[in-house]
């Protein structure tokens, strides 16, 4: 019997292991907190986190009145998705980690998708 914190690890090698990640095509990797959202466009090859937005970024301070929102998440991923593009990347993995595709996470994978990343 695994904990609750050991399992999330499993899940979470999981869905790594079965992701193509390259330099052209680097990971977008998403962390869900009780009261946060982030999501961080990450090269793998480098080691180097190329793009990051959150529900605490400067940018969408005056916009989300509550953070634990699908609303919310709608706007961290039109934030990551027109930040990846001002860096020329156009083209991701995404990486839900141990989190279902559902709600929040969803809605952040489908509003970067509508913002021009590609998935």
């Amino acid at each position: 019997m695994h904990s609750r914190q050991e399992g999330r690890v499993i899940r979470k090698a999981r869905v790594r292991k079965r992701l193509t990640v390259s330099s052209q095509r680097p990971r977008l990797s998403v962390f869900r907190s009780n009261r946060h959202l982030y999501a961080q466009i990450i090269d793998d090859g480098a080691h180097k986190t190329v793009v990051a937005a959150s529900t605490m970024s400067k940018e969408l301070k005056g916009e989300i009145k509550k953070t634990t929102t699908i609303e919310a998440a709608q706007k961290v991923g039109q934030l990551i998705a027109r930040k990846a593009i001002e860096k020329n990347v156009k083209e991701v993995a995404f990486d839900r980690g141990a989190y279902l595709y559902h709600g929040r996470v969803k809605a952040l994978a489908d509003a970067a998708r509508a913002g021009g990343l590609k998935f």
